[in-house]
Parts: C-alpha cells; structure tokens; sequence
C-alpha cells in the first residue's frame, strides 16, 4: 500500500469512528489496517491516534495531520478529476448557511461570478441567526461570524472585521458623541439579544477590558434590524464593521469610540470533523476567501 493509500485509510479510520468499520469497508483485515495506520505513524514520527481497549481519539498532532490530509486528498482528488474527466468541472449541490444579513450583502450578490466559474455547481443558501448544526440540517458548509472554539467543526479562517461602535450622525447631532465608554450610561443603545439574552459590549482601557450593558428601548435578535434600528436614529450599536460598511462610507453613520475598540471577529468557514469536504464546497469555499479578500471594508480602518 503506497503513502496516499495509506493516508487515504487514516481518513477512513477517522471518519468511521474505529479500526473494525474502517477495515469492513476498505475490504481488508483489521490487522492490516492496525499496521498500516502504525507504519504511517512511523514515517510521521508521532502518534496521530490514541487507542484504549473502549475508544479512539485524535492525538493533537493527528488532528493537526487529519486536517492537512483532507486538503490533500481533496486537491489530489480535484486535479485526478480534471485530467481523469478532460478537465471536467466541479458539479452537484453544495448547502450553505450564514447569517441572513452577512449572505445578503457578501454572499449572494457575488454568485454570478461564481456560477460564471463553475456552471454546474448548484447553492442552497440557509440564512439564520442562531448556530445550526450541520450535520442534523444537512450542510456542507457554514459561513460563521465571531471566535468560537468547537472541536466537532474544522474552520477555515477567510477574514476578520474590527468590532466598532457605530451610530446615525442625527442621533449623535441629537443626543452628543461619546467620549468614552463610562458616557455610555447616559445614551439609548440598540440591544441584539439573541433568544433573550442581550450581549453585553466590550472595549479596551487603560485600565483593561470593560464589559458595558446597554440599555435601551429597543432589541433585536435580528442583525438587519440593528441596521434599520441604526439607521431610523434609536441609539448606539456596537457591530462587526461590515455590518455598515456601505454607510460608513457614504457618511450616513458614523464610527465613535474609537479608541477603545475591543478588537476583531473572525468569519469562517466551517465543516464537519470527519466528513470529507465535496470538491463543490472546497471550490465555494476558495471562491468565498478570495472574495472577501478583495472586500476592502473587512479591513475598516
């Protein structure tokens, strides 16, 4: 059994959970199996899976490997394709979720360019602000805001967007500009509570972080209607900046608090641990980075 053959049944061994259903299904002996993971093991120079008599984990080291061993796999798939299939494309399905205001100001308006790529590559977009799980609804790939750790999903970094304080210039005209976070206390917030729970602010001080409540008449679980509620004048609202990329730009709201910005959310690209990524969504995914690489107001300055 060659090295590619070899990693391609560490895979399996991953994806099925145990030796015995790995060894079924590549039509071999377990022992066979036992010895070529252990071979492969050998020629790394680290223990990629743990055994006990009851279970089979990752090592640190195998998780790291099983990671690069999908992108290899799938790139030596992809390349055996087009030349296998006369340079055929990729094609079938791909399920995707995001937030519904994320897919509709990032996502869906650069489909055309992507289906000018790939023709035969269908999307099935998912919008929802609460976190599905990917496996009960069926996606390929999810499109998440935020930094997260969860060791059932493998995550592609595509970009990060500042974390800034942002409200409509008559509402400042009206109520006075911030000059630090304590003066927070005396304006109206637009609070995102998502399923109830209001999400508390956070921000950068000389003394350390600070965590502030806001308070306000008015709350939302719904990320497009923190814009609307922004926009219409209600209160301050503190957002991932390509939430109002466009009207930053054009002046119809305006970025405080500057100086005491917390930092950056990651967007990323999610899928499953041990389910191989369809060549379909790893172009969509490639797509999505470069994409957003080229989007200026995820690097607001």
């Amino acid at each position: 059994m060659d090295r590619l053959d070899a990693i391609r049944l560490f895979l399996r061994v991953v994806e099925r959970g145990n030796f015995a259903a790995a060894a079924r299904e590549a039509g071999i002996g377990q022992p066979a199996v036992s010895k070529q993971i252990a071979a492969l093991e050998a020629h790394l120079g680290a223990q990629l899976l743990r055994r006990t008599s009851r279970s089979m984990t990752l090592s640190e080291a195998g998780q790291t490997f099983y990671e690069a061993a999908l992108r290899l796999v799938a790139d030596y798939d992809a390349a055996a394709s087009l030349i296998g299939r006369g340079q055929s494309s990729p094609s079938g399905l791909v399920r995707v979720s995001t937030s519904p205001v994320f897919g509709r100001l990032y996502i869906t308006p650069r489909l055309p360019e992507f289906f000018a790529c790939y023709p035969d590559v269908a999307v099935e977009l998912s919008a929802s602000e609460r976190m599905i799980n990917l496996v009960e609804e069926g996606i390929d790939v999810g499109i998440r805001i935020g930094n997260f750790a969860d060791s059932s999903l493998i995550a592609l970094r595509l970009a990060s967007t500042p974390i800034i304080t942002v409200a409509a210039p008559a509402y400042l005209e009206a109520h006075g500009v911030p000059a630090s976070p304590a003066e927070l206390e005396r304006h109206s917030c637009v609070i995102f509570a998502l399923r109830g729970e209001p999400r508390a602010w956070e921000f950068k001080t000389a003394a350390g972080p600070l965590v502030h409540h806001p308070q306000g008449n008015f709350r939302t679980g719904d990320a497009e209607q923190v814009r609307a509620a922004v926009l219409a004048g209600l209160g301050l609202a503190q957002v991932p900046a390509w939430l109002f990329a466009p009207e930053i730009a054009s002046g119809a709201v305006r970025v405080v608090l500057r100086d005491f910005e917390p930092g950056s959310f990651a967007i990323s690209a999610v899928h499953t641990a041990g389910r191989r990524l369809p060549t379909r969504a790893r172009v969509f995914v490639d797509f999505v980075a470069r994409a957003l690489g080229r989007e200026k107001s995820l690097a607001f300055q």
